[in-house]
């Protein structure tokens, strides 16, 4: 029999805000996370705005020293798996320690620190690169990272799955669990890749918005003016639990995971399938995995960018998948990307979260910047403005370069 897996905490950082509390509340109002970037010149660039994460202080978390070791990715991963440990009040003791693994992954990893360092190499030789260049750009680093502060030793692994990542990473923590393999993961993805490369390459690949003029309305997701995504950074951390791991400690519940599902394309590098096949059978899968028909979802937390194929494809799979039950807007869908930007790796890990507290409040968060549906989009993805909502179970996807999709289901939680 396989176990149950619980959510114990949470930790959330992107352009909105620096907590779970100031995220959630900023998407309940709308509020967008996207302007101006100030992280380097952006003189000549195609794209001159993303979603950053504001006033963040690595040393609230880190003491100086250690933080000249760390890039940028691997200091949001650490903020937020502390807010998700102290929401868990998770204590992690000899008694413990080996039943409490990490999987946090991420798209890019430190892509800052590879730019300074190049630069360093070109200026003054071999001889001018850091030390710490590899341990503080490499993508294991973060779950590496975390793992040394708190003394989990358990099962420990760090996903690169592009867009898909943080979603696999919380998946497959969840199986970890169920198998038997830990109590505890701490599970998601961290990114910081508003860089020079990262934008301009991004760009080249006509992949960004270049709405540089009205940065705030520039991702727009299932709208018929979208033009591309916006870039964010930030992270997103949950503490998983063996349900009665997590009832014998006293921990408070706040959602299960019920369901897990992936899929490959097998159709292009960085196209989706025509009709969200991959997604489709993704969803499938997940739904399949918790043991639900389709009509018990009422919400779904959309991968969303606002690319002009992206979305309407995957409008297309969640309506194939959903059928009449999506058709005549039972089911709800937003893309909290309108306002978050896309966070590439650690997309899935700040949008697990979010569908986890959607469903602990029953309030859905809306889809910003939707004025005109495009033709290919006729789904009810609450626009503009959130809404109450009765729901005890909702999907989030995340879909990435290469072709992969990864579905998680969550339900709410009852005693």
């Amino acid at each position: 029999m396989r176990r149950r897996v619980v959510i114990t905490g949470l930790g959330l950082i992107c352009g909105v805000g620096n907590t779970t509390d100031e995220v959630w509340g900023q998407l309940l109002a709308g509020a967008s996370g996207v302007g101006p970037i100030t992280a380097f010149d952006t003189t000549g660039f195609r794209v001159n705005f993303a979603a950053e994460v504001k006033n963040f202080d690595p040393l609230q978390f880190v003491d100086k020293q250690e933080s000249r070791k760390m890039g940028r990715f691997i200091h949001l991963a650490i903020a937020a798996t502390h807010e998700a440990m102290e929401q868990a009040g998770l204590k992690i003791t000899p008694e413990n320690e080996e039943r409490v693994g990490v999987f946090i992954g991420s798209g890019i990893g430190g892509f800052e620190i590879i730019e300074r360092e190049h630069q360093a190499l070109l200026a003054g030789g071999p001889r001018k690169i850091s030390p710490f260049f590899i341990p503080a750009s490499i993508v294991n680093m973060a779950a590496g990272q975390v793992s040394i502060r708190y003394g989990a030793k358990g099962p420990i692994s760090a996903t690169a799955t592009a867009c898909a990542t943080s979603a696999n990473s919380i998946g497959d923590s969840f199986r970890m669990i169920q198998h038997g393999e830990a109590d505890v993961m701490i599970a998601g993805g961290s990114e910081a890749a508003v860089t020079q490369l990262s934008i301009g390459g991004f760009a080249a690949m006509r992949a960004l918005s270049t709405r540089n003029d009205d940065p705030t309305k520039a991702s727009r997701p299932f709208d018929k003016d979208r033009d591309g995504f916006v870039l964010g950074e930030g992270a997103g951390m949950l503490v998983l639990e063996e349900l009665e791991f997590a009832k014998k400690r006293g921990a408070k519940i706040l959602g299960e995971i019920i369901g897990y599902g992936m899929s490959a394309d097998a159709y292009h590098m960085t196209g989706i399938a025509p009709e969200g096949a991959g997604a489709q059978r993704s969803m499938r899968a997940a739904l399949r995995d918790a043991g639900i028909a389709p009509e018990a979802v009422g919400y779904v937390n959309a991968h969303a960018t606002s690319t002009p194929a992206g979305d309407g494809n995957e409008s297309r799979a969640i309506e194939l998948v959903f059928g009449e039950h999506a058709t005549s807007r039972k089911l709800k869908v937003s893309s909290t990307k309108s306002m978050t930007g896309h966070l590439l790796g650690a997309a899935g890990g700040l949008e697990a979260g979010i569908t986890a507290l959607a469903l602990m409040h029953q309030k859905l968060p809306p889809t910003t910047n939707l004025d005109t549906p495009g033709e290919d989009c006729i789904l009810d993805y609450v626009p503009n403005k959130a809404i109450d909502a009765p729901i005890d179970v909702a999907l989030s996807n995340s879909f990435g370069f290469g072709g992969i999709n990864a579905t998680l289901v969550m339900r709410r939680w009852t005693e």
